[in-house]
C-alpha cells in the first residue's frame, strides 16, 4: 500500500489534535460538508493529511473572522481553482502531444466559436481565427 497525502489514516481524535480542534467541531464540519472524511466499514471517520490541512485552513479563516458560510465558499473556490489548473495542465499536455505528432500541421484554431481541432489541410472557418502552427525544420 502506497501512502500519500490522500491516504485516510487518522481517527477523529488524532485529526482533532493535529488541527488543534475539538473532535465535536470536526463532526460538525463533516455534517456541514466542509471536510468530509472517508468512512470505514464500521462508519468510523478516517482523515487524510489533506483533510487536516483543510481543517487548519478553516481554523485560520475562522480566527480571522470569516463566517462558516464564507469559509465554505472560499474552500469551494479553492477546489474550483485547483480543478481548472489541472484541466489547463491536461490541455497543455494534449497540445504538446499534438504538436509533436503533427510537425508543420495546424493543431487547432481559436475564434468566436471557441477552440476547434483542425484536420490536416483543413482551414479555420473565420479569417480572424488564431491558428497554432509548428515549424518544420
Amino acid at each position: 500500500m502506497e501512502l500519500n497525502e490522500n491516504t485516510p489514516l487518522f481517527v477523529i481524535s488524532v485529526a482533532a489534535e493535529l488541527s488543534n480542534m475539538h473532535p465535536q467541531t470536526l463532526r460538525q464540519y463533516d455534517r456541514m460538508g466542509l471536510v468530509s472524511p472517508t468512512r470505514t466499514l464500521g462508519q468510523s471517520r478516517r482523515y487524510t493529511m489533506t483533510d487536516v490541512a483543510k481543517l487548519r485552513e478553516i481554523s485560520r479563516l475562522s480566527q480571522e473572522g470569516v463566517s462558516l458560510e464564507g469559509i465554505r465558499r472560499v474552500l469551494e473556490l479553492v477546489t474550483e481553482n485547483q480543478d481548472l489548473k489541472n484541466r489547463v495542465r491536461d490541455l497543455e499536455v494534449e497540445l504538446a502531444n499534438q504538436v509533436m505528432n503533427q510537425p508543420g500541421k495546424r493543431v487547432f484554431a481559436a475564434g468566436d466559436q471557441g477552440v476547434v481541432s483542425l484536420s490536416p489541410g483543413q482551414r479555420p472557418e473565420r479569417s480572424g481565427s488564431v491558428v497554432l502552427w509548428r515549424r518544420t525544420r
